[in-house]
């Protein structure tokens, strides 16, 4: 009778215990070497690739050798004036290559390597949807092969401090000697329903009497963010009553979309949901003279990296760009 059971998986103690014999093995090994392969098979010949990485053909010659002794083949056979790679040269060169492409990767500062790296920008969900569309346009036009991850924004100063993230767009204010911000752009806060709501339907701006005697919905935000305009609503509507709240302005869009309940969101936010959800404005004498503040925040020491400055400075200033412009837009 067969037995069902599958192969058991090797341990996390196998695993560790597999890795000293790795780490042997390279050291036995002079890493230099296998750029020295590289470029013999890339150029085809022991001068080319002594010219390409200002070396003499000796020691490129001396090099093969110490590569003969280390793999079971002579690697590479003279052909005319150059050489021509073995079989079993060639399968070394399909796993070689990608190496140090890995490698260089890993190591590029510039941005200028062919293998995309990675952007990590946290956001929340709604802020990331109004975003993350005109950062990505800013990021691809300073660099085209930068790969971008948006993730969940959890903890701006964590995030930020421990380099879980590279960049955190939110409207948050932060006083860390560590890190950085630039103010992207203000938004005012709109009062909203959904359409068909009876306070749209008097025709007048609706009073805060009035607002308070429909149901409201609060959006939980973490820290700090947005206190002021939370005070001046409270101020203002002291007797307003909460019967919804959700840390997600999307889950707040749409009950204000199916309900009664009135509730406050950025303007753009709104701009944003209204069609999906069926929103509208309401007209009222309640005015929040309180904004927004929407911040791109990142750790000092990032500066030191030229690609995330660089995406910095193309965030930043695509944004400065746009606000001119709706500036300039005649009204």
């Amino acid at each position: 009778m067969e037995l069902n059971h599958p192969p058991e998986k090797p341990s996390a103690k196998q695993e560790d215990d597999s890795r000293p014999q790795i780490f042997q093995t390279l050291r036995n090994i002079d890493l230099n070497l296998l750029t020295i392969f590289e470029a013999v098979y890339v150029h085809k010949g022991i001068v080319n690739a002594a010219r390409v990485l200002n070396l003499t053909p000796s020691a490129i010659s001396q090099s093969i050798q110490k590569l003969r002794l280390i793999f079971p083949d002579p690697l590479f056979i003279r052909k005319g004036q150059g050489v021509t790679p073995t079989a079993y040269a060639t399968h070394m060169h399909e796993y070689i290559s990608q190496g140090l492409e890995s490698i260089l990767g890993a190591l590029d500062l510039q941005g200028e390597h062919e293998k995309q790296r990675t952007i990590t920008i946290a956001t929340s969900a709604s802020l990331g949807a109004l975003v993350i569309p005109q950062i990505y346009q800013q990021i691809r036009k300073v660099n085209p092969h930068l790969q971008i991850r948006n993730v969940p924004l959890q903890d701006t100063e964590t995030q930020l401090s421990q380099f879980q993230t590279d960049l955190v767009v939110d409207s948050g204010s932060w006083s860390s000697r560590t890190l950085s911000t630039h103010l992207l752009f203000k938004d005012r806060v709109a009062v909203v329903c959904r359409r068909g709501h009876p306070c749209s339907r008097t025709g007048e701006p609706v009073t805060s009497e009035d607002l308070q005697t429909w149901e409201h919905t609060f959006i939980m935000l973490p820290g700090g963010m947005v206190n002021g305009v939370r005070k001046q609503i409270n101020t203002l509507l002291p007797d307003r009553n909460v019967s919804f709240s959700s840390y997600n302005m999307v889950t707040i869009a749409s009950i204000i979309g199916s309900s009664d309940l009135i509730g406050f969101m950025p303007a753009r936010i709104f701009a944003l949901f209204k069609d999906s959800f069926g929103l509208i404005e309401v007209e009222s004498d309640v005015v929040i003279k309180e904004t927004i503040d929407i911040s791109l925040h990142y750790n000092k020491f990032s500066l030191r990296d030229p690609v995330v400055q660089n995406v910095i400075e193309a965030i930043v200033d695509g944004f400065a760009s746009k606000a001119v412009s709706a500036h300039a837009s005649p009204s």
